[in-house]
């Protein structure tokens, strides 16, 4: 036990004197090093007072860790410094959010969350994260903030089935300021959108609604999935697009590449000047008019899946959730006036956390988790975003898909046993294998969920098993959503 004592006291010692190199204060080893050297001339006469002195010292230690988390931006990633305070040997790797959620809150389920993407969207190993607008109001509200794809943004405020809740009964809103709107402006911009995405942007001129959106894939001549986008119609020869955030330079690089082997007249501008605020739940609508009462006369029209300009805020009627509300982008300026606002009319501010099973419960797809570039949208429950209707609309991806048409199918999964549904566990059907893609608990449903990727002839209503830690588990299948507008459709 005393070799033990030692050797956890010389890590303290190389602990706090690296740390203090990389974190620059001097506390660092006034945290660790005082509680070693007083532990070593008074021994603990107890065992109470033992356990007691091992969780200070642990305590110490995981301040110190996170505190070199939070500087890494300025000192780099890739210090042996940081690795030290990390426990890594090839600089920073930061908690998964997985492990996040299970530490939870006391009295509150562990759980959620297991389906955030960590593939396009996780941080590389040097870039510091960037910050939205809206950064400091989370950081004061106490919000506990995590690095996504590339930005450090807010996973909760504090209990995450609460902002679950809120958004499903009342009202709360999201600062997804990290995605990115480009607007794409010129003669040839509808001509160009139709041989790019999957989905026919002729079909919002033909609807006669002002300002209505779309949702498609973009694809690789192989079928596979750049990114899923929404598209805004403003008018003939103006969009406004907006593209996920771990994706978005892929995203600019391929459409700028496709605009230069067309020649088309048209111009690609990000707008990396403005933020985006995302309100949503029954009651969001009447909330952010009363916010903002000069939006309410022109978007209580609007229908969903549209959007309007109205002064110097676009004002979109879709969401993530599965609820009504809206999305605002506004100057970057801006954010932080209007999410007070918002604040101030009872809107809950709400993290990433939430945001996730929300869209779970609603059947929505998340990029990099549920497709990406290997996966056809036909294999991944979005044959609907791909329309085949006009056979002279060469879209880049087409001919890949009318040759290899879909071989799987996409349904929901309830667990019927105790257990958490996560991503890519095998299941079990009478026809075959297949996958899970994305999975957590449903804090609405009170039950494990999950997408399954699954063999073609595989329908709702069926007992399947899912392996989960070695494991067979009975689930039950279902057609997609689970949940929406606040009610459990299965």
């Amino acid at each position: 036990m005393r070799k033990g004592r030692e050797f956890n006291a010389s890590r303290s010692h190389m602990l706090a004197a690296q740390l203090g190199t990389v974190l620059s204060c001097a506390d660092a080893r006034e945290r660790a090093l005082p509680y070693e050297s007083r532990r070593r001339r008074n021994p603990p006469e107890s065992f109470r007072q033992k356990n007691r002195a091992r969780r200070s010292f642990w305590r110490a230690g995981r301040a110190l860790r996170h505190r070199a988390l939070r500087h890494v931006s300025t000192e780099g990633a890739n210090s042996p410094q940081v690795a030290l305070a990390t426990g890594t040997n090839n600089g920073l790797r930061a908690e998964s959010l997985r492990y996040k959620d299970r530490r939870g809150e006391a009295g509150k389920p562990r759980f959620l969350l297991s389906t955030i993407s960590t593939g396009t969207d996780a941080m590389s190993d040097t870039a510091p994260a960037l910050c939205t607008p809206l950064h400091d109001i989370h950081t004061a509200a106490g919000a506990r903030m995590v690095d996504f794809a590339g930005w450090r943004m807010p996973v909760n405020y504090g209990s995450q089935i609460e902002e679950h809740h809120v958004i499903r009964r009342d009202a709360g809103m999201f600062d997804v300021s990290h995605m990115r709107a480009l607007d794409l402006e010129g003669f040839d911009a509808t001509v160009w959108l139709r041989a790019l995405l999957a989905n026919d942007v002729a079909r919002l001129a033909r609807s006669g609604v002002p300002g209505k959106a779309l949702y498609s894939c973009m694809l690789l001549e192989n079928g596979g999935v750049i990114d899923d986008l929404i598209v805004y119609r403003l008018d003939d020869n103006h969009y406004r697009i907006v593209v996920n955030a771990g994706t978005a330079a892929k995203d600019v690089a391929w459409m700028r590449q496709h605009i230069a082997q067309s020649a088309a007249n048209v111009s690609l501008t990000e707008r990396r000047d403005l933020a985006m605020i995302a309100v949503q739940g029954p009651n969001a609508r009447a909330k952010t008019w009363q916010a903002l009462p000069d939006l309410k006369a022109v978007s209580e029209t609007l229908v969903v899946f549209s959007g309007a300009q109205i002064g110097d805020i676009f004002v979109g009627r879709t969401g993530y959730t599965g609820e009504d509300g809206f999305e605002l982008t506004l100057p970057a300026e801006r954010a932080p006036e209007v999410w007070r606002a918002l604040v101030a009319a009872g809107v809950q501010p709400c993290g990433l956390g939430a945001r996730d099973t929300l869209r779970l419960e609603a059947g929505m797809n998340l990029y990099g988790q549920d497709m990406d570039e290997t996966v056809s949208p036909l294999d991944a429950g979005l044959a609907w975003t791909v329309d085949f209707s006009d056979p002279a609309r060469a879209f880049c991806g087409r001919t890949a898909l009318e040759a290899h048409p879909a071989s799987h199918t996409v349904l929901g999964l309830v667990l019927e046993e105790p257990g958490v549904l996560r991503a890519h566990m095998p299941v079990f059907t009478a026809v075959g294998t297949g996958e899970t893609t994305s999975g957590s608990f449903s804090p609405t449903l009170e039950k494990s969920i999950a997408f399954a990727r699954l063999p073609l002839k595989t329908a709702p209503g069926e007992q399947v098993e899912v392996e989960i830690r070695g494991k067979r588990l009975l689930a039950r299948t279902v057609k997609l959503p689970f949940v929406r507008h606040g009610k459990a459709l299965v």
